[in-house]
């Protein structure tokens, strides 16, 4: 695991600076305690990383679940009545694992796992965009379009430019400039500077900048633009803010409804991540997604019993990690690690880093989600790659990231049921004479109901004084539905003066009088 601790540790470092803000931010949108978010980090990164088999992904409080939390707080009669849910969410998951529902992460296509990487990227951006200009009235972690202050993500975004910070935006502009010139140009040109990542030297000058600054009218960075961790007096106040889940609850059904939907979003983020981090990690690994269930269940639990938010593997985290040079799990413990320490020993340090620094770290993440590049290669598939594709980004950017992925699924479903339709079978015209038309209908190799439109009209549109052969030695498997249209039209062909002659594997029948009794023949035969 620690082989690789010179790519590890600077990653896990980067990771740590995007995950602070982003533990606090969805512990806001959630109106849960923000020290529950910091929770939720440390466990998903010193917990789940440990047990988890996923070299480069990187769990914490997920903002997909903000909206779920936020209402289950007021619902469920108080924060500690919604720990223990997400203590038996946690449970549920280790179930979904030792039941080896892990496998439900690969039935969702290529296109919509890339439309939600790149959906996010975007997002990452225009969410980072009032940050960037000090404007840091809307909770970091609210990811919807539709947000808990009544905003949206573009009415916020001109909020920001009316509302701009100007020592905020240059220390912004000057750490983007920063990151740009480090991954462009110095991180190829010495071993130096792979070592000492440009986030980190990013935060470092946005430290000094707002200690150089601090009490300019004109440059100096309110302390509503800074990173807010919880600072505690004593070893008690730090214990303190720990919270514990309320058992006594545990009968009513509200808990166990909530428990689930946890238990199931959690999951699906969890591994819809998976499939997403194994495509973009490098060295190609394949994540074993049962065992991260697992993973997932037990950092659950111990988040819930000692106040922490859900937990789930994240994206933009994973992503940072990657695009860091993260090569093994030790980042993302080391990650949970340096939360764990900086909210005990330097909290005021880190309150002193700017949200706009933090922001153009975030904006260099979001593009390499969200390449133009990967747009054009997109388009260049085809429509059946583009449009689920599209979809998923267009949902994720409008609503949120489960609708995105969900609208995204609905439309590669219907372009599969548009190709299976196209693709029902082969019509060719043999010979036309003596008024007589010779046709051959192929049919695929298989055959179901979503066929019945196409074949129908194909076989209401022969003319009259048609020979049909009908041609079924590719097919395996043909349904019901269809067979039962070719008894009907095997009635129609003799006043339409058709002759059908049925090919298959086992030679050839004219003017079959049961299509049924044929296929059940074969069948037979087969066997």
């Amino acid at each position: 695991m620690f082989k690789h601790l010179k790519q590890d540790l600077p990653a896990s470092i980067v990771v740590f600076f995007v995950a602070l803000p982003l533990c606090l931010g969805i512990a806001l949108a959630s109106g849960a305690p923000l020290f529950s978010g910091l929770i939720a980090g440390i466990v998903g990164g010193i917990v789940v990383g440990a047990l988890s088999g996923s070299a480069v992904g990187v769990s914490g409080p997920a903002a997909g679940l903000a909206a779920i939390v936020l209402t289950a707080i007021g619902t469920l009669g108080g924060y500690q009545n919604f720990l223990l849910a997400v203590v038996l969410g946690g449970a549920i998951q280790l179930l979904f694992g030792v039941l080896k529902a892990g496998i439900i992460g690969y039935y969702f296509p290529s296109s919509v796992i890339k439309g939600m990487l790149t959906g996010i990227g975007i997002i990452i951006i225009l969410k980072q965009i009032p940050h960037f200009f000090g404007y840091d009235a809307d909770p970091e972690g609210d990811f919807a379009f539709f947000q808990v202050d009544g905003e949206t993500t573009f009415s916020e975004i001109l909020r920001a430019f009316q509302n701009i910070s100007p020592g905020a935006t240059l220390i912004a502009l000057v750490g983007l400039g920063i990151l740009i010139l480090w991954d462009r140009v110095l991180s190829k040109k010495h071993r130096v500077f792979q070592l000492v990542q440009g986030p980190l030297v990013a935060v470092v000058l946005g430290i000094l900048f707002h200690a150089l600054t601090k009490g300019n009218k004109t440059l100096g960075i309110a302390a509503e633009h800074l990173v807010n961790v919880p600072i505690p007096e004593d070893a008690s106040s730090f214990l303190a803010q720990f919270s514990f889940p309320n058992f006594g609850v545990i009968g009513q059904p509200e808990i166990w409804i909530t428990a689930f939907t946890i238990a199931l979003v959690a999951s699906l983020e969890t591994l819809l991540c998976v499939e997403a981090t194994d495509k973009i990690d490098p060295m190609k690994r394949v994540t074993p997604t049962n065992r991260e269930l697992l993973a997932q269940g037990a950092g659950n639990m111990l988040s819930g019993l000692i106040g922490g938010l859900p937990v789930t593997q994240v994206i933009v985290r994973s992503s940072a990690n990657i695009q860091s040079g993260g090569r093994t799990k030790a980042s993302a413990i080391i990650h949970g690690f340096l939360l764990l320490v900086s909210v005990i020993l330097i909290p005021r340090l880190l309150n002193m880093i700017p949200l706009s620094v933090l922001a153009a770290v975030l904006f260099l993440v979001g593009y390499k989600l969200a390449k133009p590049s990967l747009f054009r290669h997109m388009y260049s598939l085809g429509w059946k790659q583009f449009v689920p594709f599209a979809a998923t980004v267009g949902g994720i950017v409008f609503t949120d990231l489960l609708v995105g992925i969900g609208l995204g699924l609905g439309v590669g479903i219907v372009v599969i049921l548009v190709k299976s339709y196209q693709n029902s079978h082969f019509l060719h015209i043999l010979d036309k004479s003596n008024g007589v038309h010779r046709v051959r209908m192929t049919l695929a190799e298989e055959v179901t109901f979503f066929n019945k439109g196409a074949i129908l009209n194909e076989l209401d549109r022969l003319p009259k004084n048609t020979f049909l052969e009908l041609d079924v030695r590719s097919t395996r498997y043909l349904d019901y539905d269809i067979i039962e249209i070719l008894d009907d039209f095997s009635f129609k062909a003799r006043d339409r003066n058709i002759d059908v002659l049925l090919i298959s594997d086992k030679g050839s029948v004219k003017n079959p009088m049961s299509y049924l009794e044929f296929f059940n023949l074969q069948q037979k035969n087969t066997t």
